[in-house]
């Protein structure tokens, strides 16, 4: 299977719904420019920002903004990453789950609206599922998979193999799959934010 194509506009559109029916407030865009311009005006000025670590978001520009400083938010990771006390740093990444807004990508999407999301050590499992107040999540619509099966096949046989690559690159043994969320949908009763940032250009794995 092709995982880098990008989807028509009736599967984009029909995920869209499904998604939204799932408590999950999505957003399409054409460019990975407008993507990174959307989440400039989701985070308040000094506001506490996380995010996990993810080649889309590298991909947009967000981390590279992040790291500037220009954006005037409480960057949690600017703080654990200068922490040089590892038992410290491990609590300041443990806290940093509670960021007002936290971001992140997911590894594949239904078209009946459940995002995937596989991790190896599961540090964005929480914020994702559960501790972060505002989740933004950023996605190139070449993610979108038909049914459930689909996305773990899609996780197992395309995402995993490139993580495992990409760890290898930078100096690690590889990667693990430990770990898979897969969030079906987001209850009002959470008092959550969930924005999804579907992008229709190729973008992470």
């Amino acid at each position: 299977m092709n995982y880098d194509i990008i989807p028509e506009k009736e599967a984009v559109q029909k995920t869209v719904e499904a998604l939204t029916n799932n408590g999950f407030k999505t957003i399409v865009v054409d460019t990975k420019e407008q993507a990174l311009a959307h989440i400039k005006t989701f985070i308040p000025h000094g506001a506490s920002v996380m995010n996990a670590a993810s080649t889309t978001l590298e991909q947009i520009g967000f981390v590279k903004y992040l790291q500037s400083n220009q954006h005037g938010w409480n960057n949690l990771h600017e703080a654990i990453l200068a922490e040089k006390d590892t038992a410290t740093q491990m609590q300041l990444r443990m806290q940093s789950s509670f960021a007002q807004y936290f971001l992140g990508s997911v590894h594949a999407i239904t078209e009946s609206g459940q995002l995937l999301s596989a991790s190896a050590s599961g540090s964005q499992i929480a914020p994702y599922a559960f501790t972060a107040q505002n989740l933004i999540l950023v996605a190139s619509t070449n993610k979108i998979v038909a049914r459930l099966e689909d996305a773990i096949q899609r996780i197992h046989e395309y995402v995993f193999p490139l993580e495992d690559a990409r760890m290898k690159t930078v100096g690690y043994p590889g990667s693990v799959l430990s770990k898979i969320l897969i969030h079906e949908r987001e209850s009002a009763m959470m008092g959550r934010t969930i924005t999804l940032l579907l992008v229709n250009e190729k973008l992470g794995f």
